[in-house]
């Protein structure tokens, strides 16, 4: 029963993060004026994001049906569907538009102020709304000391009465064995957390060292980044990742990448 249940959790990860097939797409944003450097891009669905560099351009994981948001300052938000085009293409292109905002008039006016408070008090009009608001929070008729004869309505409600024991659960007896209706569920979150985790570290690993670490230094290809990953993950980097033992990974995926590269050239 419990290598059953195991089996079909390991099968059901499995097929939905085959469905979800991510790509790292490259795109760029523009406006009526140019590049727009350090613009906001989210994945609405994955939760994760990057920005525009000073060319305009940015990287960032897709998958068919997601939708990206892009914002900057001075510029509308605008939201992209990540379409069966939009995936298949090499590069996207997004242009945002300018938010012009207007602000109200202001009207100037002469006084004959003197500028000395003792004077000038005299010649500015009374606010009417300060007269109302006088009017309004003037006590002086309330009598304080006449006795209260209402009832409040907090001492006139009563605490509810609650019964503990009534309908509850039994308590088991001394020596009573608890019955756990399922035993196998605390093994089988931990292993969902697990794969969970296994599923997130590219994405972390990639937002933490950046796209230029792995496809530019590196010289990793943008398709063979999972797989790269794969080929490292024998010396134990998802491990070092759950410790922060970052400079550890970098180390070991430098020297695995010269290697690597030899082996996918030969294929």
């Amino acid at each position: 029963m419990k290598k059953t249940l195991l089996l079909l959790l390991l099968t059901v990860c499995t097929i939905s993060y085959a469905q979800e097939r991510k790509k790292l797409i490259t795109g760029s944003v523009t406006d009526s004026l140019g590049i727009v450097k350090n613009a906001n891009i989210i994945n609405l669905k994955t939760k994760q994001g990057t920005f525009s560099n000073d060319d305009g351009r940015f990287r960032i994981f897709v998958s068919k049906g997601d939708t990206l948001r892009v914002s900057s300052v001075q510029h509308k938000p605008k939201k992209i569907i990540v379409s069966k085009d939009v995936f298949d293409k090499e590069e996207i292109k997004i242009q945002i538009k300018l938010t012009v905002y207007t602000l109200e008039e202001i009207e100037l006016k002469r006084n004959n102020l003197q500028g000395r408070l003792g004077i000038d008090i005299k010649d500015v009009p009374k606010n009417e709304k300060d007269s109302l608001l006088r009017k309004v929070m003037d006590f002086s008729d309330v009598n304080f000391n006449a006795p209260d004869n209402t009832i409040d309505a907090v001492k006139r409600a009563k605490p509810p009465i609650v019964n503990t024991m009534e309908g509850a659960m039994p308590m088991a007896g001394a020596g009573a064995k608890a019955i756990i209706p399922f035993k196998y569920s605390e093994k089988l979150w931990a292993l969902r957390k697990k794969l969970e985790q296994k599923k997130q570290f590219p994405y972390k690993i990639l937002s933490e060292l950046g796209d230029k670490f792995f496809f530019d230094e590196l010289k990793i290809p943008i398709d063979n980044y999972f797989h790269f990953l794969e080929y490292c993950n024998p010396l134990g980097i998802e491990e070092l990742h759950k410790k922060g033992r970052n400079l550890e990974i970098i180390k070991i995926l430098k020297t695995e990448s010269k290697t690597y590269l030899k082996l996918i050239k030969k294929e």
